[in-house]
């Protein structure tokens, strides 16, 4: 016998605005894997700090993902946990993990505004004001991969720059830690 299923009959969550924010869950929980796979592959390369700058942004990128997923829910509407397939292990260099890391912010940031401009237009000021938080957060961690990208062209790759790299990514990871 199959249990029957709780229905909230009354719900202020539209199902187009609870799709978009399932997608960000998607999107969140896809960014913590792919920075553990990053910060393992960084890890193993040697390059520590940068390691863990990227284990801690994981665990942000979870965070993130959570906060979302109990939203949904608390909104009346039902979070999906999604699967997530085609994490990338391997990497050609440091700066390309970093080169990919702006790449996927930015694609977060166009995410964000998406929801955010959905819930303004259909008036769905809750959704809209939970938002805000990933807006302000999204434009610290754009800024921040660009900091990190920047070290590349700034200190340079030859000889030890890469290791000074690594060192300075351990100065931005601890900044970050200490700004939030």
């Amino acid at each position: 016998m199959r249990q029957k299923e709780i229905v909230t009959l009354q719900r202020s969550l539209l199902q187009d605005t609870e799709a978009m924010l399932n997608k960000q869950v998607e999107m969140e929980s896809k960014s913590s894997a792919y920075y553990l796979s990053m910060a393992s592959w960084c890890d193993m390369m040697g390059y520590a700090n940068a390691a863990k700058y990227l284990y801690t942004h994981a665990d942000e990128e979870r965070m993130h993902m959570m906060k979302i997923f109990r939203y949904i829910n608390e909104a009346g509407g039902h979070a999906i946990q999604p699967e997530i397939t085609d994490i990338r292990h391997n990497f050609n260099s440091l700066r390309e993990v970093f080169e990919l890391i702006l790449e996927h912010e930015i694609k977060v940031t166009k995410s964000i505004n998406s929801i955010v401009d959905h819930a303004f237009s259909v008036k769905d000021f809750a959704t809209f004001s939970f938002m805000q938080w990933y807006v302000t957060e999204q434009r610290e961690e754009e800024t921040m991969s660009r900091r990190a990208l920047e070290l590349f062209d700034i200190i340079g790759e030859a000889g030890v720059g890469l290791w000074t790299i690594d060192q300075e990514l351990g100065k931005l990871h601890d900044q970050a830690i200490g700004g939030e």
